[in-house]
């Protein structure tokens, strides 16, 4: 596999210095964010790239000699928040990110499929996780009104382009588990949509995302590589759906995810936290992962995304660099130590 990582977490220095990091932790490539919840700190001139191809030229050169390619875009957001501030930015910066691939020779861009309100006047997005009574499912066919004309634009933009598009399962979206994908492709018809299958959001719901990838198969565009580790002492009292998380006032560091949406902080006994790789799943774990995306195809990319608050940036990155190289090569003919 082609190993690289999601530059969220190097968005703390410039782009040189970013691909220098990357490359010393052993990888190869560099999933560039492109907008959504985060502003594209490492390609603040996506517009240019758009408009000219000499702009595009000079972005690659950027990656010359270093060791590091373009791994893909990212531009997760709500594309169809009731918020029509969020909603229109983010979806532009789907358009725009495909755009931008093309420009760049690229073919992945990975976002979310983001999730509506319940119906027509509503202000907040509504995630239905247990639709045991008929308003919910009510909910639901309001959403999926909303979703399928959406990702049918953007579907057939991606397919003029020659790029696909690779949703992140994420929880607090209308598409975050293999019924939902299934079921987006069939009302929308979409061959230019898919997966990418990060592991980490499939961890906590009690997935399997080895389970998923043989399920999916080519519906698979792009991975994520993160774990989680589930926090036993905690998630027997509140389970994993814990809402324990405490509001961030104006003061503190906290980050905006569109309008006045902001990260809340994690709780402290969570029920399960997001880790390096290795924390929560062993080296061998990873490779059966890595196993099973490579019978998908062998040439995707799987990028490292580090949120483990205990670590550093490049500590963390580092350990979870580590791991994944292991694993990978645990994984390829000839002796390995």
């Amino acid at each position: 596999m082609k190993l690289g990582v999601y530059n969220a977490i190097l968005h703390d220095r410039s782009l040189e210095e970013a691909l220098a990091a990357v490359s010393a932790a052993g990888l190869t490539g560099i999933e560039i964010n492109t907008g959504g919840f985060l502003p594209p700190v490492h390609m603040a001139e996506i517009d240019d790239i758009i408009a000219d191809p000499a702009a595009a030229k000079a972005y690659l050169a950027r990656f010359e000699g270093t060791g590091v390619e373009i791994a893909g875009l990212n531009c997760n957001g709500n594309p169809l928040h009731p918020n029509p501030v969020i909603r229109e930015k983010h979806a532009e910066d789907i358009r725009r990110s495909i755009r931008a691939a093309a420009a760049l020779g690229q073919t992945r861009v990975v976002t979310m499929s983001g999730l509506p309100g319940g119906d027509p006047g509503a202000l907040h997005p509504n995630w239905i996780v247990n639709a045991w009574n008929s308003a919910a499912l009510d909910v639901l066919d309001y959403q999926w009104s909303v979703a399928v004309p959406f990702w049918k634009e953007i579907d057939q933009l991606a397919r003029e382009h020659g790029v696909k598009v690779a949703l992140e399962l994420h929880p607090q979206n209308l598409v975050f588990n293999t019924r939902d994908v299934r079921k987006l492709i069939e009302l929308t018809g979409a061959t230019n949509v898919g997966v990418e299958l990060d592991a980490s959001h499939l961890f906590w719901q009690q997935m399997d995302p080895i389970a998923v990838v043989r399920d999916l198969g080519p519906l698979i565009f792009h991975a994520a590589a993160k774990d989680v580790r589930i926090n036993a002492e905690h998630a027997r009292l509140y389970g994993v759906l814990d809402n324990g998380f405490r509001r961030l006032s104006p003061d503190e560091n906290r980050t905006n995810l569109g309008g006045d949406e902001w990260c809340n902080e994690w709780p402290k006994d969570s029920a399960w936290d997001f880790v390096a790789l290795g924390k929560g799943h062993d080296q061998a774990y990873w490779a059966e992962f890595i196993r099973a995306l490579a019978e998908v195809d062998p040439e995707m990319w799987l990028n490292i995304e580090h949120e483990d608050t205990e670590l550093g940036r490049i500590e963390g990155l580092e350990v979870a660099a580590a791991v994944l190289r292991a694993a990978n090569a645990s994984l390829e003919p000839g002796p390995h130590r």
